[in-house]
């Protein structure tokens, strides 16, 4: 799946440019950088990718979407509504700004269910937030027709899928902000990383001084002597960073394009065997494949299943008993044990906070019947054959 794969001496020579300057802050000694920006050329080359206004290169995905929440003005006080699931980082993010995650259904694409946002917005709701799971994309369109009904805001994390599509758009463009994840799992990486997505110029601006304690890199005055309007903390993305982004951007659309070919040679093998079914594509064109969700009748067949073809070298991830992807299973955030004592911003939200399975149905029998395999980009003819074979033998035990 990562673009960890992929890591050579394009990367190498990326980096190189940055320490033969010896700059390694994305900031100032202009005199001394001979002309490299690698972050500013890397934030630039995506937002041309993406068909984007503005791009901001941040720490890690959890940053960019704390930066964009606090761009978007949630704060303490407020709801966002998140699906079931997603990465806890997602909730995470939500909680540091001070607002309350609300736990929302998923439809068969395993994403965020269009219509179950409905039952779920209250006079508190400030934002939602679709995550593009596992490579596919959301119902983004419908996600955001009824966010704009209800005059709320869309922050699109698309962290799981990068390079992916719905329709004529890449993902991250459909939404009021969106952000994408380059840590060393994901599509493409930086080892750890983060970008920011928008086309609104007071959101992009919100979120570039907040990123950076405030300054807001006024050109013609010195950083530290330009006047401030907010309050911010560090999030800044370094050269090294940013240097090795733009090999691994170059690199993307033959990732997106190896993974695709590798998952429907294994989904050809899989479509042969009686009761499974497949996660529903929305638009396949813009699937980027890093994962194959594929499913069974019910939950027995799936585990049994699952047992089987580990027995012949091939692991698959029940997401239903995930200790990091399925809400319902963080006993921390059940309990609302956040980082300080006094359980902010639980203790003082005046709304309701549920996260009984009471209220994601569709999540608690769709993730029970289904086991996602993880794609990679190289895959060795044998290993095909080893993934092929183990399949055929673990149907026998259904």
């Amino acid at each position: 799946m990562p673009g960890n794969e992929l890591i050579g001496k394009e990367e190498m020579k990326e980096v190189m440019d940055v320490l033969e300057t010896g700059i390694l802050m994305r900031y100032e000694f202009d005199d001394q950088r001979q002309g490299v920006y690698k972050v500013q050329e890397f934030e630039r080359a995506f937002a041309e990718y993406l068909g984007a206004q503005y791009t901001l290169g941040v720490t890690s995905g959890s940053a960019a979407l704390k930066v964009a929440l606090t761009a978007l003005d949630v704060g303490p006080g407020d709801e966002v509504i998140v699906p079931a699931f997603d990465f806890i980082a997602t909730y995470e993010a939500v909680l540091e700004v001070g607002a309350v995650p609300v736990m929302t259904d998923i439809d068969d694409s395993l994403n965020l269910d269009p219509r179950a946002i409905g039952d779920r917005i209250t006079p508190y709701t400030k934002a939602v937030i679709p995550v593009h799971m596992c490579g596919a994309p959301a119902k983004i369109d419908e996600i955001v027709a009824v966010a704009k009904t209800n005059g709320i805001a869309v922050l699109e994390d698309n962290a799981q899928a990068c390079g992916g599509s719905y329709g004529e758009n890449k993902l991250g463009t459909f939404g009021d902000m969106a952000i994408l994840s380059f840590d060393f799992y994901k599509t493409i990486t930086t080892g750890e990383g983060g970008m920011i997505i928008t086309n609104d110029k007071r959101l992009y601006d919100r979120s570039d001084w907040y990123h950076d304690h405030g300054h807001d890199h006024n050109p013609n005055v010195g950083r530290g002597l330009e006047g401030r309007t907010i309050l911010g903390f560090n999030y800044r993305m370094t050269e090294l960073q940013g240097a090795v982004g733009l090999a691994q951007l170059r690199k993307l659309d033959y990732i997106v394009e190896q993974q695709r070919k590798n998952k429907a040679a294994i989904k050809n093998v899989l479509g042969e065997i009686d009761g499974v079914g497949f996660r529903t594509l929305f638009d396949p064109a813009g699937d980027t494949a890093t994962f194959l969700g594929f499913n069974f009748p019910d939950a027995a067949a799936a585990k049994v299943f699952q047992g089987a073809l580990k027995e012949e070298g091939c692991d698959t991830i029940y997401y239903k008993e995930n200790a990091w992807h399925y809400a319902p299973n963080w006993e921390h955030l059940i309990a609302w044990s956040t980082a300080n004592s006094k359980k902010f911003p639980f203790c003082s939200h005046e709304g309701a906070i549920d996260y009984g399975v009471e209220c994601i149905p569709q999540a608690e029998d769709i993730l029970g019947r289904t086991l996602f395999m993880i794609i990679p980009v190289r895959m060795e003819e044998a290993r095909l054959e080893e993934i092929t074979n183990g399949i055929r033998k673990a149907a026998k035990a259904l």
